[in-house]
């Protein structure tokens, strides 16, 4: 079985380059014709999963809606009630279920969200900052002389020049292997996983297969993702390793331990005493791991980090628990400017990361991993301990891990991160986007 590469938007499947240039562009919808005649002038210049690889310019552009835009653009309420409880209702009226609490509740929101005017998105990648730009401007042109759409929001993104994220870890080296999307498994990557737990109209790893409400047309070689803006305390973060430890070695360790890999890449599964940046050099060592015969009491990888949690591997074997249905695809990109090495104080600045977290079922994917395993220790015997990196603080502050003489137990921590905006969106195969541009309002 072969996935219908020419119909799935490229950033379902394909990675981001390095370095990489972005934006996330935000619109309101306020006249179903406008927006239908926006559509079809972007449809031509979206980037398919075929032509991702080898594109004529290095760069990318891909749309999606979020439930409200797809209301406004036309579409009946016999369908808009068939998709997900999780995609009508939006993000921000689920933040008690997913952890977005305190200072990450949705009032303190800044990046748009469905309840606040963020219909429509264009989201834009590139090699370069000119190819960037060049896409930007095709979806300015596909505003010209429509009154009906209006751009609310832009968030540039990419990588900070230490090509790594704000914390000082490398990103991006784990992802799934989609079965029937070409090529070979990389050693780590496992069994492939069921297309259908990242596209519409293929079977998942129940054996169903992913649908979509209304005509295949609109939701075949579709998928939806749950779009996360994350703020980083980068000064805090930096505070609280120092005073974990009195040496930049003991505080690389306890960086690591949190993360479950150096900030290099490098696994603490495949190095757990001293970083070795030589592994993440190299693709088929850089992720080939996993817990259960070899680490299963996490003496290695903390069974409480964050890389276990988000991904348990092989690690909840022989539990009632099966991974498989709830993994992700993750696309993450960095937002604003770095803090300067060693500076332990907040200058102001906004920044971190946006998380592009591609899934077939919202349920039981991305909301599942954020309010159970990212959320919730309970499923690794954690009780109430959350991921020590992103996890909420209202109901734990520790981290413990096994450690030479005695376990050791971080306590005390401070919110590293705090939601700024979230939403899920619907992103539709290009068939699907040339179904919504031809929608009539009399359209069932």
């Amino acid at each position: 079985m072969n996935l219908e590469l020419h119909d799935i938007q490229g950033t379902v499947l394909n990675n981001r380059p390095m370095p990489y240039f972005g934006s996330y562009v935000a619109f309101r919808i306020n006249e179903a014709n406008a927006a239908r005649a926006m559509l079809r002038r972007l449809i031509q210049n979206v980037s398919s999963a075929a032509d991702w690889a080898a594109p004529k310019d290095n760069a990318w552009l891909n749309v999606a809606f979020t439930w409200e835009g797809l209301r406004r653009l036309g579409l009946s309420q016999e369908i808009l009630q068939g998709f997900p409880i999780e995609f009508r209702q939006g993000m921000a009226a689920r933040a008690a279920f997913l952890g977005d609490v305190g200072r990450s509740a949705p009032e303190l929101w800044d990046f748009p969200h469905g309840n606040n005017g963020f219909h429509a998105g264009l989201l834009i990648m590139a090699s370069t900052s000119e190819g960037r730009d060049d896409k930007l401007a095709i979806g300015h042109r596909a505003l010209e002389g429509l009154k009906g759409v209006e751009v609310t929001a832009r968030l540039d993104v990419g990588v900070p020049p230490t090509l790594r994220e704000h914390f000082g870890f490398a990103d991006g080296i784990s992802r799934p292997f989609i079965e029937g999307q070409g090529g070979e498994p990389l050693p780590g990557q496992g069994t492939p996983t069921k297309a259908g737990e990242f596209i519409l109209g293929y079977e998942n790893e129940l054996g169903e297969l992913a649908k979509g409400p209304g005509p295949e047309a609109l939701w075949r070689n579709g998928t939806y993702i749950a779009i996360r803006k994350i703020y980083q305390d980068v000064a805090a973060f930096r505070q609280y390793l120092q005073q974990c430890a009195t040496d930049s070695a003991g505080q690389e360790r306890v960086a690591a331990k949190m993360m479950g890999r150096w900030r290099s890449g490098c696994p603490l599964a495949l190095s757990p005493d001293v970083d070795d940046p030589s592994i993440v050099a190299d693709p088929k060592r850089n992720n080939d791991f996993a817990y259960f015969d070899d680490d299963r009491n996490g003496r290695k990888t903390p069974v409480g980090c964050h890389i276990r949690r988000v991904n348990p591997r092989d690690g909840l074997k022989d539990t009632m628990a099966n991974a498989r249905l709830h993994r992700l695809v993750r696309r993450g990109a960095a937002y604003g400017p770095t803090l300067a090495e060693g500076v332990t104080e907040d200058d102001g600045q906004d920044r971190g990361i946006v998380l592009g977290l591609i899934n077939a079922n919202p349920g039981r994917q991305f909301e599942f991993v954020q309010s159970q395993w990212v959320n919730d220790g309970d499923f690794q015997s954690q009780g109430r301990r959350t991921d020590p990196i992103v996890g909420r603080r209202d109901t734990s502050d520790d981290f413990a891990y096994p450690e030479k003489p005695v376990r050791r137990r971080l306590t005390r921590l401070p919110e590293f991160t705090a939601t700024r905006g979230g939403e899920h969106v619907f992103l539709p195969g290009l068939g699907g986007l040339r179904w919504l541009a031809e929608m009539r309002d009399d359209n069932p």
